[in-house]
């Protein structure tokens, strides 16, 4: 089972997804079964962030003065035989989800959820530095879209 521990650090996200940890929590339970890790705790932390912050933080960790619509942080420290894993730290950036602007909250959700499971990914040590990573990357992401998309709509 996934805990997700929701932070919120802009009013902006609560325009668009009204009940944020349950939004997030719920994503969780409905990807596929291999990402569920059924009699394990897992948990990570989210922070639903700016442009503003996210620049700060990918300034001072990843060495980039720009900002990025979501950063992952994965936990590497693994506790020998403990069932409750710490899989580490995702930002997101609500100005990057809200583009356009005028988009409909199903729309933001949707993007929202994409762009999580891709931080969510990067936490379980997946990257897309090369192409065959990337692809593997991306295949992973479009099987838990699809299995989360019944829940966003």
């Amino acid at each position: 089972m996934i805990k997700v521990n929701v932070l919120s650090e802009d009013k902006s996200w609560s325009k668009k997804i009204k009940k944020k940890e349950f939004f997030f929590n719920n994503l969780c339970k409905f990807f596929p079964k291999k990402f569920q890790f059924v009699n394990k705790k897992i948990y990570l932390t989210l922070l639903l962030s700016n442009n503003k912050n996210v620049k700060k933080l990918n300034k001072k960790f990843r060495n980039k003065n720009k900002h990025t619509d979501i950063l992952s942080f994965p936990f590497h420290q693994k506790s020998k035989k403990s069932k409750e894993i710490y899989l580490g730290d995702i930002i997101i950036s609500f100005n990057y989800m809200n583009k356009p602007k005028s988009s409909k909250t199903s729309f933001f959700k949707e993007n929202v959820a994409k762009t999580f499971i891709h931080g969510f990914l990067h936490l379980l040590n997946f990257d897309h530095i090369r192409k065959k990573d990337y692809i593997k990357m991306l295949n992973e992401e479009q099987k838990i879209f699809r299995s989360v998309q019944k829940f966003i709509n």
